[in-house]
């Protein structure tokens, strides 16, 4: 009886050990094409030949910024670990990392329902709600008064982030990694902790990059499954 239960026990183990070793990284941007992706770009509804405002050059996916608009994933993701190399290709300017997006052109009937997170130059690592909520210590001195907080035109919806001195120059690689665990979101850059907020409204939904007016391009797009948040002292 007694070898019964260890032959059990070990079995758990091992059960429980393939199932985080399943978890293997996404390549989200196989660095070929945009197989996996669709874009939402309003201005394109009423001209199908309209200049593309995403596309693979150089084994890079770029957004050419112009026109605006969203290259979003096909598929619904929770509970990941997020990582993105990106750089602005020539001026800076503004871009953004779309999490847990669901509804098409819910706020200026442009942006999907998701919680942003921001890539503009100086700003990487701010929260910007679209449709969504989030919170993090020191709310107001962060997002402002509170009867301005919103999620909608008009209200206050940027949440700051906890530094802007995580970037590299303009023209060097940068590294932003986001985990997303239930309600919770913590982001850094460039190994730096730049937000972390909890209670977010939405614990799942499609992955978005924008077109805001800026090149960039990205090098890397790789989710992994993950099971819990990494430490805030991570040194990777």
């Amino acid at each position: 009886m007694k070898h019964m239960c260890l032959f059990v026990t070990l079995l758990s183990i091992a059960l429980t050990v393939t199932a985080f070793a399943d978890q293997e990284p996404i390549r989200l941007f196989n660095g070929k094409d945009l197989t996996g992706w669709h874009a939402d770009v309003p201005d394109a509804d009423n001209n199908p030949d309209i200049t593309p405002s995403f596309v693979v050059r150089d084994g890079n996916l770029v957004s050419m910024g112009d026109p605006k608009g969203h290259l979003i994933t096909d598929t619904v993701y929770e509970n990941y670990r997020l990582e993105v190399e990106y750089r602005f290709a020539g001026k800076p300017g503004n871009c953004g990392v779309l999490v847990h997006a669901s509804t098409p052109r819910a706020l200026y009937d442009m942006f999907p329902k998701s919680l942003e997170v921001q890539m503009q130059h100086k700003n990487a690592g701010d929260f910007w709600c679209i449709v969504e909520d989030i919170t993090v210590d020191d709310m107001e001195k962060r997002r402002g008064p509170k009867e301005n907080w919103g999620i909608t035109e008009g209200k206050e919806r940027r949440v700051e982030n906890l530094t802007d001195r995580s970037e590299k120059p303009l023209g060097e690689w940068n590294r932003m990694v986001i985990e997303a665990l239930g309600d919770k979101i913590k982001v850094w850059v460039n190994k730096d902790l730049v937000n972390y907020g909890y209670d977010c409204t939405a614990s799942k939904g499609q992955i978005a990059i924008q077109a805001e007016g800026s090149e960039v391009e990205f090098r890397k797009v790789l989710l992994t499954p993950i099971t819990e948040l990494s430490p805030d002292e991570r040194k990777d």
